[in-house]
């Protein structure tokens, strides 16, 4: 085989005048290169660590202390009151000038690392302070003018993970807080019973179980950086045993309204090496630390490290990192490829890795026995994936084989089909493009992996990722820049290819090898059969907002976000004639190694508004009195959730160590059954320099998003895009004969117009009609 040929460095045979050695130049240059390179990453690693360890001084700092020290001694004058001369004489005799040069070295030293420490204290410290966040625009505290110091110990030019040390730990809410407001927040969907009942549940528990418990969180709390991170992501997402596909993975799209080259290889040349140049500024990095809206607050950038992570299976899902993988893995019609995208130490052009994907394109080879479909394991149930990997890739060539798909950087699906808004009918055909990104044909993704791009025939591309390795807004950072750099810096020739040269000597991607038993192809049939149930079950509708977005939003002083919360609420009432419990996710990356928090967005304030508005119908001004504190108290819930001071992830913890003392609560057990029937998630636009949307407004993403979380509910992401789109992905399942993602869409779109109008004062108000009344099944 050529492949092997290739990989042999030298050979060898013995002839009656001794042993001939034939040494392989080519195979001896590329150990050698392979070797610089790796040790060039290592003193990049090293030299960043040593910044990033000293931030916010710098290393040459230290050269300036020094210096100023050692001044001061020749004026005659003493700045270590005594402490240069008691450090002279324990070092050992040389010269009186050189013993007093030395100790003044390490004094400066010590002194040097004590301002470094004090900085990074008082950086913490002010990085800890959050009460600018509670504060009206406009409007800014004493105090917050004197907190705005954190400019002056930020340092400058920082490093992607400078503030990482300095960040502050997250806090541990009292258990009595957390209970009030979580009472508050499941008032309006309780009868006065019930709320009764659940109010002793609580009294109860923080009385008695609740202190204990408590206890053992401060105590983590002292020992880990995060109290929440890690068991978050073992429990909710690493001992799931249900498919990730659909449940867990979520995606993201293309350009909604162009497609940059028609070309599908060219469109992977480009995109696939935009992502190893994000990777390369990942490893030295030079990617910016993500700051909040007022440059002051540093949020958490932890999760960003792990762009890519591999998930594995064993007993329960780990989280394996694979440093510096030069490969890729392409799935195409069956077959499984790797292609190498570094040759001779370089990263290949784009236009080397479009040659070489057009090879695969062409290859005529046919899938292997049980080959075709093998990726169905990642998207069935975990226990028989679990189950078959240990029983039939644990050795030999299929061990082999499944090793370079998971120790890959990334995924890639080569699909035949053509996706995008496209045909006669662009709704429907945007639908079908966000069910394809989100389980394709169930077997031609790999949902294990940190994250799979799925190029069409077509030239339109997308990404589906995996959740345990990271939160939607790092792979969105990733891929936004993607997009940029494919678009707006490398770009195509005028046939639609990448641009520069091909070096036509570059090896054929090797095809992988694969002996499937057909104890094995079984399995993939169940796995199969289960993840297609499951993928035809799923009702998706994405659609764009252009009547207005966040432009004309922030002009009636309310925040888009909590706007569109609202709309959601009203939306769900008049397609239910209910109200339920509604997850929208906050990040805490205020905190170090930050995740999610949840945002409970049906509220007393905002249920008293719907009811006043869809029913009672009382005057313009009564609703938009009570919708303005509707949006006022959703803020407020953001901002206690961004702060540490949410409810969820508080009692999930409980709940945890509860589970490990082997105790039971009726009450932490009621919670955490309750079912999120509206789950909400916003794609914020982070790097909104990378895009022109004044020149080029048809340059924008769609956003993505994911499936729905309850059996009877739905799941809805939003994309605020520039200041007149808003972009939404709604999904439910067509078992449940209660929810249609439609139906739900025309509810989200009359419900913006309506509060929209309601905000306005200088439009005017529809007539409203007993006969435009919805039906009401709630005893009011």
């Amino acid at each position: 085989m050529a492949e092997a040929h290739q990989a042999v460095a030298f050979q060898f045979t013995v002839t009656p005048e001794g042993i001939d050695v034939q040494l392989s130049h080519q195979a001896l240059t590329e150990i050698y290169r392979s070797g610089v390179r790796s040790w060039k990453k290592r003193i990049i690693r090293l030299k960043n660590s040593v910044i990033t360890g000293v931030y916010p001084a710098s290393p040459s700092s230290w050269l300036f202390v020094v210096i100023a020290i050692l001044a001061t001694m020749y004026t005659r004058s003493d700045p270590s009151m005594g402490l240069i001369a008691k450090i002279q004489e324990h070092i050992p005799t040389m010269s009186t000038q050189c013993q007093a040069v030395v100790s003044a070295v390490l004094f400066s030293t010590m002194l040097w690392l004590l301002l470094i420490f004090t900085m990074r204290l008082c950086l913490k410290q002010l990085l800890s302070y959050h009460r600018w966040m509670f504060e009206q625009h406009g409007k800014m505290s004493n105090t917050t003018k004197v907190w705005a110091l954190v400019r002056i110990f930020s340092g400058r030019k920082p490093l992607l993970y400078s503030y990482q040390g300095s960040l502050p730990n997250l806090p541990v809410p009292t258990i009595k807080d957390t209970l009030k407001r979580y009472l508050e927040s499941v008032r309006p969907l309780m009868d006065d019973a019930q709320y009764e009942h659940l109010t002793n549940l609580a009294a109860e528990f923080e009385n008695s179980l609740g202190k204990r418990l408590q206890w053992y969180l401060k105590l983590k709390a002292l020992w880990a950086s995060n109290y929440v991170s890690d068991w978050w992501e073992e429990y909710i997402y690493l001992r799931g045993r249900n498919p990730i596909m659909v449940n867990s993975n979520y995606y993201g799209m293309d350009f909604l309204y162009v497609t940059p080259t028609p070309i599908q290889a060219a469109r992977a040349g480009n995109s696939i090496h935009a992502f190893f140049l994000y990777r390369r500024k990942l490893h030295k990095e030079e990617i910016k630390p993500h700051l909040t809206r007022n440059s002051y607050q540093i949020c958490s950038c932890a999760s960003i490290t792990s762009i890519y992570f591999s998930v594995f299976l064993i007993s329960k899902d780990t989280v394996q990192h694979w440093q510096d993988s030069d490969y890729i893995v392409v799935y195409h019609r069956g077959r499984y490829f790797r292609l190498r995208v570094y040759q001779a130490g370089r990263l290949l052009s784009p236009r080397e890795i479009e040659f070489q994907i057009q090879r695969i394109l062409d290859d005529p080879s046919p899938p292997l026995k049980g080959e075709a479909k093998l990726g169905a394991l990642t998207a069935g149930d975990r226990i028989p994936w679990a189950k078959a990997r240990k029983a039939y890739f644990s050795s030999g060539v299929n061990k082999r084989s499944l090793d370079y798909i998971e120790r890959a950087a990334f995924f890639v699906t080569l699909d035949d089909d053509e996706q995008g808004m496209m045909g006669d009918d662009p709704a429907a055909s945007l639908d079908c493009y966000a069910k394809s990104l989100l389980h394709g044909k169930c077997y031609d993704r790999w949902f294990d992996k940190s994250f799979s791009v799925v190029y069409y025939k077509n030239g339109k591309n997308g990404i589906n990722a995996e959740h345990s390795w990271a939160d939607a807004p790092v792979l969105a950072h990733l891929w936004e820049y993607t997009l940029a750099i494919d678009s707006f810096q490398l770009g195509y020739n005028a046939e639609g290819h990448c641009k520069g040269d091909v070096d036509s000597s570059l090896p054929r991607p090797q095809k992988l090898s694969w002996e499937i038993p057909p104890e094995c192809e079984e399995q993939i049939s169940q796995s199969l059969a289960v993840a297609q149930a499951l993928a035809d079950d799923v009702d998706f509708h994405v659609f764009s907002f252009r009547d207005f977005g966040k432009g004309k939003i922030k002009k009636c002083r309310v925040s888009p976000d909590a706007f569109i919360q609202m709309v959601l609420q009203m939306a769900y009432y008049r397609d239910q004639t209910t109200f339920c419990l509604t997850y929208e996710a906050s990040m805490t990356r205020l905190f170090r190694e930050g995740r999610t928090e949840t945002v409970r967005s049906c509220t007393n304030e905002s249920s008293a508004f719907i009811l006043t508005h869809t029913i009672l119908y009382q005057t313009a001004d009564v609703c938009r009195r009570l919708l303005r504190a509707a949006l006022e108290k959703h803020q407020q819930l953001y901002r206690l959730a961004m702060t540490g001071s949410g409810i969820d992830r508080h009692l999930f913890c409980l709940y945890v160590v509860s589970k490990y003392l082997r105790v039971d609560s009726p009450f932490l057990k009621e919670v955490l059954s309750e079912p999120w029937r509206l789950s909400t998630s916003q794609t914020p636009v982070q790097q909104a320099e990378l895009f022109d949307l004044v020149n080029y407004p048809e340059y924008i993403s769609c956003g993505g998003g994911f499936g729905p979380v309850a059996d009877d509910g739905y799941g809805v992401s939003y994309c605020i895009v520039g200041d007149d789109l808003i972009n939404f992905h709604i999904s439910c399942k067509h078992s449940c004969p209660n929810t249609d993602a439609h139906k739900f869409g025309a509810q989200v779109r009359q419900a913006l117009l309506d509060l929209m109008q309601l905000l306005n004062p200088k439009q005017k108000e529809p007539n409203k009609t007993e006969e435009s009344r919805p039906e009401i099944k709630k005893d009011l």
